[in-house]
């Protein structure tokens, strides 16, 4: 059984499937980070969702470079956890199945061309205090013991 982390699914409610893979990014002692600037700032690990057909392991570097700009290497899943919410970019309420792995950032070869995305860079507390969701929390603050 996968961990679900966040509200329980609202019953009356309808989800979606929508997978997904998101990156712990070691850089030095810190670690790199997204965060969507909108009305209100949501830091994130990178990644997404996984397109039809695309491989898990494409996708994280098809969107760790969208997000940030960085090329990786040597991707090692972690784990995964399960939340419900609803998305308003896409207006769709998703049960997303998020595999977190622990990648290498090998260099910057590009901005993020990801629309509302910065690249941030924290030191592992500030990040387990910083990002917006309960899973990506759970793994970072399980990575850095």
């Amino acid at each position: 059984m996968i961990r679900r982390v966040g509200a329980p699914p609202l019953a009356q409610q309808h989800y979606r499937m929508r997978p997904g893979v998101y990156a712990i990014l070691p850089l030095k002692r810190r670690f790199l980070l997204t965060a969507q600037v909108t009305d209100k700032v949501d830091v994130q690990l990178p990644g997404g969702g996984i397109d039809p057909g695309e491989s898990p392991l494409r996708a994280l570097h098809r969107e760790v470079l969208e997000e940030i700009g960085w090329r990786i290497a040597t991707p090692l899943r972690l784990g995964a956890f399960r939340r419900f919410v609803y998305m308003p970019e896409y207006d769709l309420w998703a049960e997303k199945l998020c595999h977190v792995y622990v990648a290498h950032p090998v260099r910057q070869i590009a901005e993020p061309i990801e629309p509302d995305h910065i690249t941030l860079v924290m030191s592992g507390n500030d990040a387990v205090d910083a990002l917006g969701n309960a899973g990506d929390s759970m793994f970072m603050r399980r990575f850095i013991g």
